[in-house]
């Protein structure tokens, strides 16, 4: 030990740093407390109650969420009355939805719900009783399901928007049983102040939003799998795990630990990834004939014709009628030769980029 304040938590030792609170230092130590309204991204307000726990000489539990650690501290996690508790609680929020159970496919945290109700062994139907939110069917923006029979009024969706994003483009709406997500308006996303980056659905821990476009997917056979990678759509350099079953890309998920982004992405990071196995894409080259129509190519046809009517401007108009923009979805090495064709083999520096955003 380095003499440094300590807490006693469950019966181990645990040295912290000014100002981390409860629940960071549990997760940082590997104990299981968990939470509803809770995003590390997020400021702390102890909302759901569930991450409660107990600390010697307090009279009742405490949020671990917002209560800051003090030297000598003593902390218990799982006592029976802070289990039955929380079990309680589970069952309390869950008797206002549809159901606990979320499709794979509906966003990054969309299942959290479900499996702390299972972790917890807490019943659903204890005090079934009215839903508190319904079903947005109105909205049919392509990319956000606003599905609010599934909503428990976490509000982390408000506070990612706002915190995060800062576009503030959905709040609560009513009050007590009433209460519930909207626009200003209570209109539309597309009318709204929402930049569709995705935020809202990836911090869902129930799916009442959730990814559209992942879910076509949903039924597709096959497990899903994440592979680590780079947004190719400008230089920022967002990184991201797409998901995909067998050979189709079914979605991507923001990565909550790129050093870029930090969970972050645009509208295109987020949906735009229907190109990658689009009917129409290209898969070879084409020229234009005599006939003035495109005809499948080889390579060496299509560069020979790029070369040749690159130096008959050049003859034409001189060097400095070329203009060269390179595509954010290529590779750096692309874009190094693109500017070396035109800066080395031309003499000039016509040449961008898309990826400058």
């Amino acid at each position: 030990m380095s003499g440094g304040p300590c807490i006693e938590m469950d019966g181990r030792l645990l040295p912290f740093e000014e100002g981390e609170t409860l629940l960071e230092i549990a997760r940082r130590v590997g104990v299981e407390i968990p939470t509803l309204c809770y995003d590390p991204r997020l400021e702390a307000f102890g909302g759901c109650r569930l991450c409660i726990v107990s600390v010697k000489g307090f009279r009742n539990p405490v949020a671990s969420c917002t209560t800051r650690a003090e030297d000598g501290m003593v902390v218990e996690t799982r006592t029976e009355e802070i289990l039955s508790v929380r079990r309680t609680l589970l069952e309390m929020v869950a008797s206002e939805i549809r159901t606990p159970e979320a499709p794979e496919l509906a966003g990054m945290a969309a299942r959290e719900f479900q499996h702390t109700i299972a972790a917890h062994g807490a019943r659903t139907d204890r005090f079934r009783g009215a839903l508190s939110g319904r079903r947005r069917e109105d909205d049919d923006n392509p990319f956000i399901l606003r599905d609010y029979e599934q909503c428990i009024a976490c509000y982390r969706c408000v506070r990612v928007c706002a915190e995060q994003e800062g576009d503030h483009a959905i709040s609560v709406a009513g009050r007590g049983f009433q209460a519930r997500i909207a626009t200003e308006g209570d209109g539309l996303l597309e009318g709204s102040a929402c930049t569709f980056c995705g935020q809202c659905v990836q911090t869902c821990p129930t799916g009442a939003l959730a990814d559209r476009k992942a879910l076509r997917f949903e039924d597709l056979p096959g497990a899903v799998r994440k592979t680590r990678t780079i947004c190719n759509y400008c230089g920022v350099g967002c990184s991201v795990d797409l998901l995909s079953k067998g050979d189709r890309l079914v979605g991507i998920h923001p990565a909550m630990d790129g050093r870029a982004n930090q969970g972050a992405l645009c509208v295109k990071g987020q949906f735009a990834f229907d190109f990658v196995q689009h009917e129409e894409r290209l898969t070879t080259p084409l020229v234009r004939g005599d006939d003035g129509r495109l005809h499948p190519a080889s390579w060496d046809e299509a560069l020979d014709r790029a070369a040749e009517g690159l130096r008959r401007a050049a003859d034409a108009h001189g060097p400095a009628s070329l203009y060269a923009i390179a595509s954010g979805r290529a590779p750096n090495e692309a874009a190094y030769v693109l500017q070396k064709l035109m800066r080395a083999g031309w003499g000039i520096n016509h040449v961008d980029n898309c990826s400058r955003a």
